[in-house]
């Protein structure tokens, strides 16, 4: 209709135009009106001029800014197969069930059955979910899009809706020729979020509300549509040459996200993502296989051994492993060397965790030797009472922000914590200022992060997994910052306590914590083996197990205020001509 009328007006305009022309010639007559004439004319055609341009213009921009940052991969350019894809054989056992059902997509739709339309996959970031998408695409040989769902949105509205629907548009034309066809939509969250009556899901457009909101009802409309026609089959049904229901395309719609409880109730319902397939990190056996597959890409020495890189990696990612891999050949090249080390592996993991190191030259020693004891504190605790994880390294040297760390690592996987152990990473917390006012008699101000960490565990121990006098959990009183300020004072009397054993474990142990010391002040960083080698050759034994760390404060009247606590007699012995109370902070 305003096609229409804008035809319309265009012919007025031309006829007001010439009739203006010869309505002047005539008037006027000779030169001056052929001039008048032309003038008008050339106004007219200028006036017409700028308007097409214009419209143009529009249409461009709106073309281009539909178009989204979409990457179409045809089957066989990535060459990702199941043999790539390493760390997760379940993973790949239900992926594998996918591409038979898009292989033989004809056969299950003659058994009665339909096509999946949604998958999403859950996981930590670096699982390899969207190299997960690539690999099921190429071994299904189907056409693949990748597509991250924040560049769908757009300051003017409607121009996300006309992205997702370009997108799919294009992938049943091409589910069409190649039998199916694969959406991959990254970070799909971004738009997914849950509606809120009232309010838009995933911001605001330029001209108003409800942007987000109306791009996550296009993406459920696109993703579960009716029964479309190609044009071709819609010219043949107009021409009554086509009887039969128009058939849905094979197009398979894969999800990634982090965050999978802020979706949307419409997009897990059946028919949508109703598949879910969580992606975790891997095991130990599965880091030996994803090593296995990256070393055998570099030069290395035997010391770098698949089973002792896995060991050193709990908790890692594919991605991570990759890039440490990475990185120790980097370590190896800057060093000289023609193959990576082990120890290129391990100070490549000790950048990518801590950051590079960056020693404080101008610190004075007084200074040093309080951090050393800060650390030595941290790494007798940690030692004593934490059986499960061993010391990875104790230092001196600034990285980062951190001017001193004990690091530990985990033997293996765990999945649970007891009692026990939640109350020693309490006791590993405090150490460090335990040890300083035992064997320094100061407070310092670096236990910051410490007393931040025992805090929320004892917050925990309290109020989240119910290990102490009451089975209160904050979860049911609006969060954790709520469940804190309530729990505050039975907070405090745990902390208290925790500090008075740890307090105990180093002046029993004043020995090892001194030793400890001097050698970081002598050689600055210690490595579990050397502080295991400490301990053995200053009492003869190897570390004892540890005992179940109880508290009874539960069962006690509140403790009354300790007074500040006084020089101990197991204080450190002051540096060579410096006297106590010169000693730095």
């Amino acid at each position: 209709m305003r096609r229409y009328q804008w035809i319309q007006w265009r012919r007025f305009l031309i006829w007001v135009g010439i009739a203006l022309a010869i309505g002047a010639a005539i008037w006027l007559g000779g030169k001056q009106a052929l001039s008048i004439s032309l003038y008008i004319l050339s106004l007219l055609l200028s006036f017409l001029y700028a308007m097409v341009f214009m419209i143009i213009q529009f249409v461009a921009i709106f073309w281009f800014l539909a178009r989204g940052r979409t990457y179409w991969i045809l089957p066989g350019e990535t060459g990702a197969t199941w043999d790539d894809y390493r760390g997760n054989p379940e993973i790949v056992g239900n992926a594998k069930r996918i591409v038979t059902l898009l292989k033989g997509v004809k056969s299950f739709k003659d058994m009665g059955g339909e096509a999946i339309r949604g998958l999403l996959l859950c996981g930590p970031p670096g699982t390899g979910k969207s190299y997960l998408a690539q690999v099921i695409a190429n071994e299904a040989q189907v056409p693949f899009a990748y597509a991250s769902a924040p560049s769908f949105q757009n300051m003017f509205i409607g121009i996300g809706n006309l992205r997702v629907m370009r997108i799919y548009r294009k992938a049943r034309k091409l589910a069409g020729i190649y039998g199916a066809c694969i959406i991959f939509i990254d970070e799909i969250d971004a738009i997914g979020m849950k509606r809120q009556a009232g309010g838009a899901a995933g911001g605001m457009g330029m001209f108003g509300m409800g942007a987000g909101s109306g791009l996550l009802n296009e993406l459920l409309i696109q993703m579960d549509p009716p029964n479309i026609d190609s044009k071709r089959a819609k010219l043949l049904r107009y021409l009554g040459l086509r009887r039969k229901k128009a058939e849905r395309q094979a197009v398979l719609t894969i999800g990634a996200t982090n965050l999978p409880d802020v979706l949307d109730d419409a997009l897990l319902r059946p028919g949508r993502f109703d598949r879910q397939l969580w992606v975790d990190s891997p095991d130990y056996d599965g880091r030996v296989d994803v090593f296995d597959y990256y070393l055998k890409k570099i030069r290395r020495e035997r010391s770098l051994s698949p089973e002792k890189a896995a060991l050193d990696t709990v908790g890692y990612s594919p991605a991570q492993i990759k890039h440490i891999v990475n990185e120790s050949i980097i370590m190896a090249h800057q060093r000289g060397a023609r193959a990576a080390s082990y120890e290129d592996f391990r100070a490549a993991m000790e950048t990518y965790e801590w950051g590079l190191k960056q020693p404080l030259r101008s610190m004075n020693e007084d200074e040093k030797r309080n951090i050393a004891y800060h650390e030595s504190g941290h790494a007798v605790a940690q030692y004593l009472l934490k059986p499960h994880d061993r010391i990875w390294k104790v230092t001196i040297i600034r990285r980062g922000s951190a001017l001193g760390l004990a690091a530990t690592k985990p033997m293996s996987e765990r999945y649970n914590r007891s009692d026990s152990e939640i109350l020693a990473g309490i006791q590993v917390a405090l150490a460090a200022r335990a040890t300083e006012e035992e064997f320094l008699g100061k407070k310092f101000n670096g236990v910051t992060s410490d007393l931040r960490q025992a805090t929320e565990m004892a917050g925990t121990y309290l109020g989240l997994v119910g290990m102490g006098d009451e089975l209160f959990s904050w979860l049911a009183t609006g969060g954790r910052a709520e469940g804190l300020r309530a729990l505050r004072p039975k907070i405090n009397r745990l902390l208290k306590d925790q500090m008075e054993q740890v307090k105990k474990l180093v002046r029993d142990h004043s020995e090892f914590v001194h030793l400890i010391a001097a050698e970081l002040l002598k050689r600055e960083d210690l490595t579990g083996e050397e502080i295991e080698e400490i301990y053995i050759n200053l009492y003869g034994r190897s570390r004892p197990e540890p005992p179940a760390i109880t508290t009874d404060i539960f069962d006690q009247p509140p403790l009354a205020e300790e007074e500040e606590p006084v020089a101990s007699a197991n204080a450190a012995p002051p540096l060579a001509k410096k006297a106590p109370e010169e000693e730095g902070d």
